[in-house]
């Protein structure tokens, strides 16, 4: 059970975030119990939903969203996040199963998405404090400044929702994959 209240429904979230969490609804259908435990915060949630939007604006292809998600949530223990990501991975970005495997090993079966996860999982492990060869490689592999900030930024955001799903031990409302550092 979570250890921060997670509304039952739109209407029982804090009024300012009922009209976004509207907006999560009318994207995705449902609303995941992620969003809802970070409903108890407005300015937290409209931080998260445009920062994830703006991100979305990239030019990182959306299923390197997902694998960079994916070695995050693996690295830090996430077993909500990492749930989430398989699912979105398989049935979003169509991601196979030995692919979704490589993600969470920080790896890729595509030779430049395996640059972008590898930094990915480096900034995450070295707490951002990477080498000048591991800014190079990335770079060799393809990825342009914009890129490279990109990265991290989804590195960054992704470890924020990681942190919110530990600290509230959110619900799990996906197909539930089980974190090997969580195990």
């Amino acid at each position: 059970m979570s250890r921060i209240p997670t509304p039952a429904t739109i209407d029982a979230a804090p009024a300012a975030s009922q009209p976004l969490l509207d907006a999560v609804k009318k994207q995705l259908g449902v609303v995941p119990n992620l969003f809802r435990i970070v409903s108890n915060s407005s300015a937290a949630l409209e931080g998260y939903l445009s920062l994830s939007g703006a991100l979305d604006k990239g030019t990182l292809p959306a299923p390197t969203h997902e694998r960079i998600a994916l070695a995050v949530a693996e690295i830090n223990g996430c077993s909500y996040c990492l749930s989430a990501h398989t699912y979105l991975g398989k049935n979003l970005a169509k991601l196979d199963d030995a692919e979704i495997m490589a993600n969470r090993n920080g790896a890729s079966n595509d030779p430049k998405a395996a640059a972008a996860v590898r930094f990915a999982a480096t900034v995450v492990r070295e707490r951002g404090h990477v080498s000048e060869d591991d800014v190079r490689a990335v770079k060799l592999a393809g990825y342009d400044d914009a890129q490279v900030i990109e990265i991290v930024l989804h590195v960054a955001l992704n470890t924020w929702t990681n942190y919110i799903n530990e600290v509230a031990k959110t619900d799990i409302d996906f197909p539930v994959v089980v974190a090997r550092k969580a195990a």
